[in-house]
Protein backbone atom coordinates (compact mmCIF):
# COMPACT_ATOMS: atom_id res chain seq x y z
CA UNK A 1 0.00 0.00 0.00
CA UNK A 2 1.22 3.75 -1.15
CA UNK A 3 1.96 5.59 1.77
CA UNK A 4 0.05 8.80 2.21
CA UNK A 5 1.40 11.74 -0.49
CA UNK A 6 1.79 15.21 0.52
CA UNK A 7 -0.17 17.21 -2.04
CA UNK A 8 0.09 20.11 -4.70
CA UNK A 9 -2.61 22.32 -5.68
CA UNK A 10 -3.14 22.07 -9.34
CA UNK A 11 -2.22 25.84 -9.94
CA UNK A 12 1.13 25.06 -8.43
CA UNK A 13 1.43 22.39 -10.98
CA UNK A 14 0.59 23.91 -13.92
CA UNK A 15 3.15 27.01 -12.44
CA UNK A 16 5.35 24.14 -12.56
CA UNK A 17 4.52 22.61 -16.02
CA UNK A 18 4.69 26.32 -17.90
CA UNK A 19 8.24 27.14 -16.49
CA UNK A 20 9.53 23.05 -18.17
CA UNK A 21 10.21 22.33 -14.11
CA UNK A 22 8.16 18.62 -14.06
CA UNK A 23 10.76 15.78 -14.88
CA UNK A 24 8.37 12.98 -14.61
CA UNK A 25 5.13 11.86 -13.94
CA UNK A 26 3.33 9.00 -12.42
CA UNK A 27 -0.48 7.88 -12.97
CA UNK A 28 -0.81 5.48 -10.04
CA UNK A 29 -4.23 3.33 -9.52
CA UNK A 30 -6.37 4.22 -6.61
CA UNK A 31 -9.76 2.20 -5.52
CA UNK A 32 -12.49 3.52 -8.21
CA UNK A 33 -10.11 5.61 -10.72
CA UNK A 34 -6.45 7.13 -10.88
CA UNK A 35 -4.29 9.98 -9.51
CA UNK A 36 -0.94 12.15 -10.92
CA UNK A 37 2.07 12.03 -9.01
CA UNK A 38 4.58 14.90 -10.16
CA UNK A 39 7.90 14.44 -10.43
CA UNK A 40 9.69 17.76 -10.04
CA UNK A 41 13.50 18.68 -9.00
CA UNK A 42 14.13 16.21 -5.69
CA UNK A 43 10.30 16.56 -4.97
CA UNK A 44 7.03 14.12 -5.41
CA UNK A 45 4.05 15.55 -4.78
CA UNK A 46 0.50 14.26 -6.00
CA UNK A 47 -1.91 16.50 -7.64
CA UNK A 48 -5.01 17.85 -4.95
CA UNK A 49 -8.16 18.35 -5.89
CA UNK A 50 -9.69 21.96 -5.99
CA UNK A 51 -9.98 23.60 -2.89
CA UNK A 52 -9.05 20.53 -0.78
CA UNK A 53 -5.70 18.56 0.08
CA UNK A 54 -6.95 15.40 -0.88
CA UNK A 55 -5.77 13.43 -4.05
CA UNK A 56 -7.84 14.53 -7.38
CA UNK A 57 -9.13 11.13 -8.85
CA UNK A 58 -9.76 11.01 -11.98
CA UNK A 59 -12.14 8.04 -12.95
CA UNK A 60 -10.59 6.38 -15.46
CA UNK A 61 -6.91 6.27 -17.07
CA UNK A 62 -7.57 7.99 -20.16
CA UNK A 63 -8.80 11.38 -18.24
CA UNK A 64 -5.96 10.80 -16.08
CA UNK A 65 -3.48 10.38 -19.14
CA UNK A 66 -5.14 12.93 -20.87
CA UNK A 67 -4.24 15.57 -18.13
CA UNK A 68 -0.35 14.68 -17.59
CA UNK A 69 -0.21 14.97 -21.51
CA UNK A 70 -2.32 18.12 -22.33
CA UNK A 71 -2.26 20.06 -19.15
CA UNK A 72 1.09 19.06 -18.03
CA UNK A 73 2.90 18.68 -21.29
CA UNK A 74 4.38 15.47 -20.94
CA UNK A 75 4.29 12.37 -23.40
CA UNK A 76 6.15 9.95 -21.59
CA UNK A 77 5.14 9.01 -17.74
CA UNK A 78 4.43 5.94 -15.78
CA UNK A 79 1.69 4.09 -15.09
CA UNK A 80 1.32 2.35 -11.83
CA UNK A 81 -1.66 -0.09 -11.82
CA UNK A 82 -1.00 -1.43 -8.33
CA UNK A 83 -3.70 -0.30 -5.87
CA UNK A 84 -6.10 0.19 -8.66
CA UNK A 85 -9.77 -1.34 -8.06
CA UNK A 86 -11.55 -0.91 -10.57
CA UNK A 87 -14.40 -2.33 -8.29
CA UNK A 88 -14.24 -0.07 -5.86
CA UNK A 89 -18.10 1.79 -5.09
CA UNK A 90 -17.93 4.72 -7.18
CA UNK A 91 -17.67 8.18 -5.72
CA UNK A 92 -20.99 10.09 -5.70
CA UNK A 93 -22.11 13.22 -5.25
CA UNK A 94 -26.13 13.16 -3.86
CA UNK A 95 -25.70 17.03 -4.88
CA UNK A 96 -25.39 16.39 -8.62
CA UNK A 97 -28.95 15.38 -9.50
CA UNK A 98 -30.32 18.63 -7.76
CA UNK A 99 -27.61 20.97 -8.86
CA UNK A 100 -28.57 19.54 -13.06
CA UNK A 101 -31.70 19.93 -12.18
CA UNK A 102 -31.37 23.49 -11.33
CA UNK A 103 -29.09 23.78 -14.36
CA UNK A 104 -32.29 22.38 -16.37
CA UNK A 105 -34.51 24.64 -14.76
CA UNK A 106 -32.69 27.93 -15.44
CA UNK A 107 -31.81 26.99 -18.79
CA UNK A 108 -35.56 26.53 -19.82
CA UNK A 109 -36.52 29.50 -17.89
CA UNK A 110 -33.88 31.59 -20.08
CA UNK A 111 -35.31 29.94 -23.03
CA UNK A 112 -38.44 31.01 -22.43
CA UNK A 113 -37.60 34.29 -21.25
CA UNK A 114 -36.07 35.58 -24.18
CA UNK A 115 -38.49 33.64 -26.07
CA UNK A 116 -41.03 36.65 -24.53
CA UNK A 117 -38.60 39.29 -25.25
CA UNK A 118 -37.83 38.31 -28.70
CA UNK A 119 -41.77 38.34 -29.39
CA UNK A 120 -42.10 41.62 -27.83
CA UNK A 121 -39.43 43.01 -29.81
CA UNK A 122 -41.14 41.34 -33.24
CA UNK A 123 -44.32 43.12 -32.29
CA UNK A 124 -42.61 46.23 -31.98
CA UNK A 125 -41.28 46.42 -35.20
CA UNK A 126 -44.24 44.82 -36.80
CA UNK A 127 -46.58 46.80 -35.23
CA UNK A 128 -48.94 44.08 -33.53
CA UNK A 129 -47.72 45.40 -30.04
CA UNK A 130 -48.19 49.37 -29.80
CA UNK A 131 -46.37 51.69 -27.45
CA UNK A 132 -48.29 52.93 -24.40
CA UNK A 133 -48.20 56.90 -23.90
CA UNK A 134 -46.45 57.50 -20.72
CA UNK A 135 -49.51 59.82 -19.51
CA UNK A 136 -51.45 56.57 -20.24
CA UNK A 137 -49.52 54.29 -18.45
CA UNK A 138 -48.85 56.92 -15.08
CA UNK A 139 -52.74 56.86 -15.08
CA UNK A 140 -52.90 52.96 -15.46
CA UNK A 141 -50.06 52.87 -12.44
CA UNK A 142 -52.30 55.30 -10.55
CA UNK A 143 -55.56 52.94 -10.52
CA UNK A 144 -53.83 49.73 -9.42
CA UNK A 145 -52.41 51.91 -6.84
CA UNK A 146 -55.39 52.81 -5.65
CA UNK A 147 -57.18 49.79 -6.03
CA UNK A 148 -54.41 47.60 -4.19
CA UNK A 149 -54.79 50.54 -1.37
CA UNK A 150 -58.45 49.98 -1.16
CA UNK A 151 -57.85 46.20 -0.86
CA UNK A 152 -55.54 46.67 2.06
CA UNK A 153 -58.00 49.05 3.51
CA UNK A 154 -60.51 46.44 3.55
CA UNK A 155 -58.67 43.62 5.30
CA UNK A 156 -57.50 45.70 7.58
CA UNK A 157 -53.58 45.16 7.00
Amino acid sequence: MRTPLETIDGKAVKNLAGAHAINGAVVFGQPGGFAVLVKYGANERAVAAQRSRRLRIWRNLNTAAAYVRDELGLARFEIDMTEHDPTAVERKRPDTAERQRQLHEAAEHDAWFRGQVQKALDGVKDGSNRAIPEEEWTARSNAKRIELERRIMKHGR
